[in-house]
């Protein structure tokens, strides 16, 4: 399943017109992303809850030549499915 489908999914049960489908699906992921970039702790109930962490700066091996190199600090997403997710699933 990918955006296409989740708008398609959207508009057979609002039964508006596809666009105002695509803008409602936009609208949901863009205010995850928002939350997300300020850092806050996204929740969604039933889906689970979406979170940033900090990775912090580390060395590492470059495979090809076994060179040490410097692999910079990030942020990075991460999920955690709500148990109601965890039991469907199964």
């Amino acid at each position: 399943m990918n955006k296409a489908d989740i708008v398609d999914k959207v508009h057979g049960v609002l039964g508006s017109t596809k666009a105002d489908a695509e803008r409602a699906v936009e609208t949901v992921i863009s205010s995850i992303l928002e939350g997300l970039k300020k850092g806050d702790e996204v929740s969604i109930a039933g889906l689970g809850i979406f979170v940033t962490k900090a990775r912090p700066a580390r060395e590492g091996r470059n495979p090809r030549t076994g060179e040490t190199i410097r692999i910079a600090a990030t942020r990075t997403a991460k999920f955690r499915p709500a148990k109601a997710l965890k039991d469907a699933v199964k």
